[in-house]
């Protein structure tokens, strides 16, 4: 055979081979061992080679298919397995230049053309070559096809391809990149690599960093990670080839002119100007598609000066790095925009330039290139010079729609503030003033720079200045009306904080200055003119801001100061306050009417103003005299408000009053506001009793409530920010509830019965019905007439305001009321006698109950019946009461609102008027068109309500109007109507969670009925007849499809809940000897009507997959109270008791084979679960109930192992079952045998069979090691704890053996090493006295030693680190003997977790610190750890020098964050205490020099802070 292969090579050359035939061959000799060609790798390479060079010279012809797969072939060799072996055994394979040369051709080609034909073969092949380092040293050898490779492929890929080839294609960028890297790190001719990046490489390369930076590929087709890797690897070449290091002299004689005329020229002469290289070819037009030319250069010019500033930024050099900030700056359009026209550039075009001037101006910032005093002094202020024309022209060209213009701006001022003063006026103006903001982010930025300029000025002390220019700018003339408000939140916040900065002079040197302003060029000409009435409002707002936000003055206040502010009060009280007021006086004209009502929110905001400072600084200042004088009984009869505002006439007050009271404005909101200064004036006054200040008082409160009583009819859903100056006639009445919200405990009190009425019910009207209208997180703060509602329907404070607190109870039931009637059926005086507190007005049947509550007495009993009756009549019935869906979602909007007031807290009125209303709308009829989910959620949120209104202190006065079997029965009868019409399946999770509701009710009713001991067998004898009944109808069909399912559900649960209530009740009787005949005669039938229902339902719940656990906790119950009234009768067992057990014998075994089959279905249901166990242990501990024919012990264990080891469960859900599961686990170990324990270990120790890693079965494992901790969590005692103990040493042997494998896997299976660790310590904790063999203990350092706790998340990280120190505390504090022995070992173990926490612990240049507490956390164990070591002095005694010196060895390596470095400190720190004077003197000689000055920091810090606090403690130490 090898002779008919032998003619392969002359076939492949023959002509007259067709070439399908030739790849064929060539193929087949590839593959073939039979082919025995000398060297035939080489030659069938060569062979390939060479076809495709003399194609592509044209020396032949072939077809395109014949030639991508000559492609393929090659590729296919290259990527081969055997071609790998080969060369990893020493063989050489030459590729040929040619071949490079022509790859190379070809990228070339396809970077110009459209053709994609063979690129993906001929990617690949290039691939294969170079990451093959045998292959790929054709390229690294000769440097110049490397460039040409990367230089095209860039190319390549600048030209954006789509499908399959761009992942492969950046692959081999990715590779390509790579190896040029390696061959700059190693070039020695710095002017080689600058030639071959500038000239080749720069231009490709921004191009290709540009697409990727914006996300030009998504993430199907390249890869993040991959994306990342080649921007940083771009970054790293363009740094190494055009910003070396060698190359710092020729910038610094291109870019500083230094003459060196005496120097001799040497190798670098010929590179005098690099930087006009690189900016030449930055900005070279012919590289990239003209629509990207702007974009490329500007990520471009941020790049290439971070890179500058990455390799030469250093002390001496600020110059060198400033002076190509000019010339990169250059390359931006924005800085030729004398010579263009503005409109060329779009907000887009404007937005990317903005953001590199940014990155320019922060890497200056940052790198502190700028020292003003050194620029202007040596440089003659030629970096000012340059910031200043830089903010010419982004002042000169406002973009106020731009964040990043005003983070520009904000750049500059933090530079120095003289760049932008020249323009303060102008940067004002176009930045605040004057500008239009409305983007969220963009006033972020705006707020950001208004906050820089009033934070740098007021630390220059030159806020008046400031100020001067604003008003400047305020006082010109403008379109006012087109002007923003000037203090919206975000100025007036930042204005807040600069005013609290000030001292009290510039305070007023500033008002001072606005009140000049505003008299001499506002004041005179405000007359009629509409834009000065603006600049006033405009001033006013800036007045009232600087007032409001100084600090205020007290009694050490300087006189001169208080004084002066005397003075100021004063002036602007007699000349502005009061000539604004007294423009309102004149008669009012239609068309100056707009005019008048901005001059009366200027006059009257300026007068709330000065109202408000005036009584600051008369209570806080002794020597400050008030101009209105102190508040007399005279001055109080008259209801205007001359004494906050002396020398205006009451008179005068009534126009000003009239003519606000037309429009919603912010003069009615400060006028308002003066009513209000004014009854705090009035309360402060002592005389404030007297009838005339009462009357005063209420007169006041109730102007400032229906003041704006019909703007909250409007029902307005603006939002308000909160500041005074932005108050309209849209957020008035947002403004307006908010004022009278914010001072609710001080108008409540004089406010009149139908005022606080209105107010309740406008409190009700606001609040938000739904989620949706609560608003998103995301939102901008602001007020809202919802969120301020809802504020005060959560507070704490609202059931104090005993007075609104009732009001709204009765408006909240009344808007209940009105839906329930708005679907009442029949006749309505009938019905108004049935169910009075549905038709009469709530305050009537608020009265009616406390005159009959008043009557019986707090512990008297009212004749019951006439309600009970009314309600059963009216369920039984038909009740008249129909509910449609645009009905219930009104009543499930209150009683959301229901839902969020203390029910356990109202009074006895209330609460049955409360327990009446809600039991009615439970019992309601749910119309037709009302879809299932909606009833059943108004159902559920009802018997809630309910339920908690009974656990509330008022809750024994229902019991005067209704007994507990009367509601039991008014409650089941509907729901019993209401189930048969709902089209919901049995198994549905909302039903399922509707019985629950249902059954937490009714409990509750029992429980109640059994603490206050009414008439116990009265009510339980007619729940127990009325459920008789119940059970009657609920099983009286014939067939199944007649039954009504949900309602058998409906009777289970209240049975259930009956048999759970009344089976304790009876034992507890029976053991203190009560009488209890009748009720115990009771239980017997609950037990039989539950078996009887119960049967029904559990079989149709066991044709379902999973059984509910509502199912399962019922037949718990069942078997529970079966049992006790059992052992109650035990004595004489009546003949009907023995007739009943046989029945429900079989049902319970019934139940326990099916849920021991289903268990592991159940494990994903933790309640089911939980029941399960329940029935499980009740059976256990039930003989008479066991099988004959099986072991129940052994049923059960083989049940809890299949879930154990069932895949299917998640090993969180194991941990989550492990208290159920160990419940049951007590109960069998105390019931079963020896045997039977002896099977568990035995079961146990198979488990841990290293066989099971090594076959993967990991879920035996987990099972074994998961039974070993229900073991260890049970009490064992006797024989088997002995035999436990006998076993434990096999065990700790077996966990070693499991941790080992588990750890050699990778990733490592935390799943099992956790589990591990955590029966390793609970073990040694347990086995103290009883694990003797000091080896089994030791063993367990090996186990700790190979637990990883490096590459892992933090929450993986913590989890191991707490299990590992579990693990040696349970060693150093049970067995001290065997730490003792093994000491080092002990501390190996230890000191991984010392450098762990170091590790993770060390501050990192890129990521958040949110991760720090799972550290911090770490780091407090190894500080405890250090203090229990510490307590054991003398079995480490030798060991602390060593220990010190690793522990500073390890930290020399790594930055920790303050916070952990200050815990492990603590604990070195007590290691240090027990350091002798010869062990320091030790670690100074012995420590490298790196390492010793770290000790001796360290041993200073000690000396200095715990050392002397220590020692200052024992000072005084008894």
């Amino acid at each position: 055979m090898a002779a008919v292969y032998s003619g392969i090579s002359f076939k492949l050359k023959s002509k007259t081979t067709s070439w399908e035939d030739k790849l064929k061959l060539a193929h087949f000799a590839w593959i073939s061992h039979q082919c025995v060609l000398p060297n035939k790798e080489q030659v069938l390479l060569d062979w390939a080679r060479q076809s495709l060079i003399a194609f592509y010279k044209k020396k032949l012809e072939l077809k395109e298919d014949i030639v991508e797969r000559l492609w393929i072939y090659i590729d296919n060799i290259l990527h081969s397995r055997r071609l790998q072996n080969l060369l990893k055994n020493g063989k050489t394979i030459n590729l040929q230049i040619s071949l490079v040369k022509i790859i190379n051709e070809r990228v070339a080609e396809f970077s110009l053309s459209e053709s994609q034909r063979s690129t993906c073969a001929m990617l690949s092949c290039c691939q294969g070559i170079l990451s093959t380092p045998a292959l790929a040293v054709i390229y690294t050898a000769r440097q110049e096809l490397l460039v040409a490779l990367l230089s095209q492929l860039c190319r390549l890929a600048c030209r954006q391809p789509g499908g399959a080839e761009v992942a492969q294609l950046f692959e081999v960028i990715h590779l390509a990149l790579g190896h040029y890297l390696l061959i700059q790190q190693q070039q020695v001719n710095p002017r080689r690599a600058f030639a071959e990046v500038t000239g080749h490489l720069l231009q490709p390369c921004l191009v290709l960093r540009h697409l990727l930076s914006g996300g030009t590929w998504t993430q199907g087709q390249l890869r993040q990670a991959l994306s990342r890797d080649v921007r940083s690897q771009i970054e790293a070449m363009l740094r190494a080839g055009a910003f070396q290091p060698e190359l710092l002299s020729s910038y610094k004689e291109e870019l500083l002119d230094q003459q060196q005329g005496d120097t001799k020229i040497g190798a670098m002469k010929s590179l005098l100007a690099p930087m006009d290289t690189v900016i030449a070819r930055l900005v070279d037009p012919g590289y990239c598609e003209p629509s990207l030319r702007a974009a490329v250069i500007a990520s471009s010019v941020a790049l290439l000066y971070k890179l500058f500033l990455d390799s030469y930024v250093k002390e001496g050099n600020q110059l060198l790095c400033f002076q190509v900030l000019p010339r990169l700056f250059g390359c931006l359009r924005i800085s030729q925009l004398q010579e263009e026209h503005v409109s060329a550039l779009t907000t887009s075009d404007w937005t990317s330039e903005l953001l590199v001037v940014e990155q320019l101006l922060t890497s200056v910032a940052n790198n502190n290139i700028y020292n003003i005093a050194a620029d202007r002094i040596r440089h003659g202020e030629a970096q000012f010079h340059f910031y200043r024309r830089v903010a010419e022209l982004l002042i000169n060209h406002s973009q106020a729609s731009v964040p990043a213009w005003f983070r520009c701006l904000k750049a500059l001022m933090s530079l120095n503030h003289l760049i932008l003063e020249p323009d303060l006026d102008d940067l004002l103006a176009s930045a605040w003033i004057d500008a239009e903001v409305t983007d969220l982010r963009t006033r972020k930025a705006q707020e950001a720079l208004i906050h820089t300029l009033f934070q740098t000025y007021g630390k220059l002390r030159q806020v008046p200045r400031l100020f001067e220019e604003i008003l400047g700018v305020l006082c010109r003339p403008a379109a006012e009306a087109l002007r923003q408000p000037v203090l919206a939140s975000g100025p007036s916040r930042v204005l807040r904080e600069c005013l609290l900065e000030l001292p009290p002079s510039q305070i007023l040197d500033t008002w001072s200055l606005v009140l000049e302003k505003f008299q001499s060029l506002v004041l005179p000409y405000l007359r009629g003119d509409a834009d000065m009435a603006l600049k006033s409002l405009s001033l006013s707002s800036l007045l009232h801001c600087i007032m409001f936000n100084m600090r205020s003055l007290d009694s050490s206040t300087p006189v001169p100061i208080i004084r002066r502010m005397q003075r100021t009060m004063d002036r602007m009280l007699q000349e502005l306050v009061k000539p604004l007021l007294d423009l309102l006086l004149e008669p009012p004209r239609p068309e100056l009417e707009p005019w008048l009502r901005k001059v009366s929110d200027s006059a009257l905001l300026l007068s709330y103003t000065w109202a408000q400072v005036d009584t600051m600084l008369s209570i806080n200042c002794s020597q400050y005299q008030s101009a209105s004088g102190a508040l007399t009984d005279a001055v109080v009869e008259i209801p205007g408000l001359p004494s906050l505002l002396p020398g205006v006439e009451t008179h005068h007050w009534k126009k000003i009053e009239k003519f606000t009271a037309q429009f919603d404005s912010l003069s009615k909101y400060c006028l308002e506001q003066l009513y209000l200064q004014k009854m705090k004036r009035t309360l402060v006054e002592t005389s404030f009793q007297s009838e005339e200040a009462l009357c005063a008082l209420r007169r006041d409160a109730a102007y400032i409530l229906g003041s704006g009583r019909e703007s909250l009819n409007q029902r307005t859903t603006a939002s308000w920010d909160g500041q005074v100056g932005t108050v309209s006639t849209l957020t008035y009445p947002v403004a307006h509830w908010h004022l009278v919200v914010s001072n609710l405990t001080i108008v409540i009190s004089y406010l009149c019965p139908n005022d606080v009425r209105s107010l309740a019910s406008v409190l009700l009207r606001t609040l938000p019905m739904s989620k949706a209208q609560e608003g998103s997180a995301e939102e901008e703060p602001s007020i809202t007439l919802e969120k301020i509602s809802s504020a005060v329907l959560h507070s704490p404070l609202f059931p104090e305001m005993q007075p609104l607190h009732s009001a709204f109870l009765l408006c909240l039931t009344e808007g209940c009321a009105s839906v329930l009637r708005s679907g009442a059926q029949g006749d309505p005086s009938l019905l108004g006698q049935q169910l009075p507190w549905l038709f009469e007005k709530e305050h009537t049947i608020v009265t009616l109950w406390e005159n009959r509550f008043a009557k019986v007495g707090p512990e008297g009993v009212e004749p019951k019946g006439e309600i009970a009756q009314n309600l059963l009549s009216l369920v039984k019935s038909d009740f008249p009461v129909q509910l449609g869906g645009e009905q219930l979602e009104s009543i499930l909007g209150f009683l959301e609102v229901i839902s969020a007031l203390q029910l356990d807290s109202l009074l006895a009125p209330y609460h049955v008027h409360y327990f009446l209303l809600l039991l009615s709308t439970a019992v309601s009829k749910l119309g037709a068109p009302c879809p299932c989910p909606l009833s059943l959620r108004c159902l559920m949120t009802c018997y809630r309500l309910l339920g908690y209104l009974q656990r509330g202190k008022s809750a024994r006065s229902v019991l005067k109007i209704l007994y507990v079997s009367e509601i039991f029965e008014i409650t089941l009868t509907s729901l019993f109507k209401a189930s048969s019409r709902f089209s919901v399946d049995t198994d549905d999770p909302s039903w399922l969670e509707f019985l629950q509701v249902i059954g937490t009710f009714l409990e509750q009713l029992l429980q109640m009925l059994i603490q206050t001991k009414l008439s116990l067998v009265l009510n339980f004898g007619k729940i127990v007849a009325f459920l008789r009944t119940l059970y009657t109808e609920a099983t009286s069909g014939k067939q199944v499809e007649t039954q009504n399912p949900r309602g058998q559900q409906l009777l289970l649960v209240s049975l259930t809940k009956l048999c759970q209530v009344l089976g304790p009740l009876v034992q507890e009787r029976k053991q203190q000897q009560e009488p209890s005949g009748a009720l115990s005669a009771l239980l017997p039938e609950a037990v039989l009507q539950t078996g009887a229902v119960l049967s029904l339902c559990w079989a149709r719940g066991a044709q379902g997959r999973r059984l509910p656990s509502a199912l399962i906790s019922s037949v718990s119950a069942l078997l529970e109270a079966d049992v006790g009234q059992r052992s109650t009768h035990r004595t004489d067992v009546s003949l009907a008791t023995g007739e009943r057990l046989p029945s429900h014998t079989a049902f319970y075994q019934d139940v326990y084979s099916q849920l021991l089959s289903g268990l592991p279905a159940l494990a994903g249901d933790p309640q089911s679960f939980q029941a399960a166990m329940r029935f499980l242990t009740l059976f256990l501990l039930a003989p008479e109930l066991h099988p004959k024919k099986d072991a129940v012990f052994i049923s059960m264990f083989h049940s809890v192992r299949k879930v154990l080891a069932d895949p299917a469960v998640s090993g969180q859900a194991i941990q989550d079952l492990e208290p159920h599961l160990g419940a049951l686990f007590t109960q069998m170990l105390e019931v079963g045998t020896t045997e039977d324990f002896r099977m568990v270990m035995q079961y146990v120790l198979q488990g841990l069979d290293v066989s099971n890693m090594w076959k993967a079965d990991v879920q035996a494992t987990l099972a074994a090691i998961t039974l070993i901790k229900l073991l260890l969590s049970c009490p064992l005692s006797g024989e088997k704890a002995s035999l436990f103990w006998r076993v434990s040493p096999q065990i700790v042997m077996a966990l070693t053996l499991q941790n080992r494998e588990a750890c050699q896997e990778q990733p490592v299976p935390l799943a099992v090493v956790g589990p591990i660790l955590d029966v390793l310590a609970a073990l040694l904790r347990q086995g103290e006295a009883t694990i003797s063999n000091p080896h089994h203990v030791s063993l367990a350092f090996s186990i700790l030693l190979t637990v990883p706790l490096d590459h892992l998340k933090p929450a993986e990280y913590g989890s191991v680190f707490l299990r590992v120190h579990n693990v040696l505390f349970s060693i150093l504090q049970c067995h001290p003997k065997v730490m003792l022995k093994a000491i080092p070992s002990f501390l190996n173990c230890f000191n991984r977790l010392v450098f762990s926490v170091m590790h993770e612990g060390r501050q990192k240049d890129k990521g958040s610190t949110d991760d720090l507490s799972v550290v911090l956390e770490c780091a407090r164990l190894v500080e405890r750890m250090y203090s229990h070591i510490a307590a054991r002095a003398e079995e480490f005694t030798v060991f602390f020098p060593f220990m010190v010196a690793q522990y500073v060895t390890e930290v020399q390596k790594v930055t920790l964050y303050p916070a952990v470095k200050g815990l492990l400190q603590e604990g070195i720190y007590l290691i240090l205490d027990l350091c002798i004077e010869p062990d320091v003197q030790f670690l100074r000689v012995s420590l490298q020099p790196g390492v010793r000055d770290i000790f001796k920091e360290l041993y200073n810090d000690y000396a200095k802070y715990h050392k002397a606090k220590h020692e200052g403690e024992r000072r005084y130490a008894a």
